[in-house]
């Protein structure tokens, strides 16, 4: 008899260890979900002030092109 409560013992001390891990593992599953929707969030917004800045780039260029070809054409008026 008293094996048999000494090995139920033994198993519920074993399983119960091996719920809390479970449950840490769980925890841990979450954590690392977590930080790697963060990163991919921050990924993502970079990715978003990369192409803003590219378009800005761009139509700051357009305009540059425009003023020159605005003043060549002044420029060419004022000659005459």
């Amino acid at each position: 008899m008293k094996k048999v409560a000494l090995t139920a013992l033994v198993l519920a001390l074993g399983l119960a260890a091996c719920e809390s891990k479970t449950e840490n593992a769980v925890e841990n599953d979450t954590t690392v979900e977590n930080a790697v929707e963060d990163d991919a969030m921050a990924a993502d917004n970079a990715v978003d002030n990369a192409l803003d800045a590219a378009d800005n780039a761009v139509e700051n260029a357009g305009e540059a092109i425009e003023n020159a070809a605005d003043a060549t054409e002044n420029a060419a008026d004022n000659s005459m």
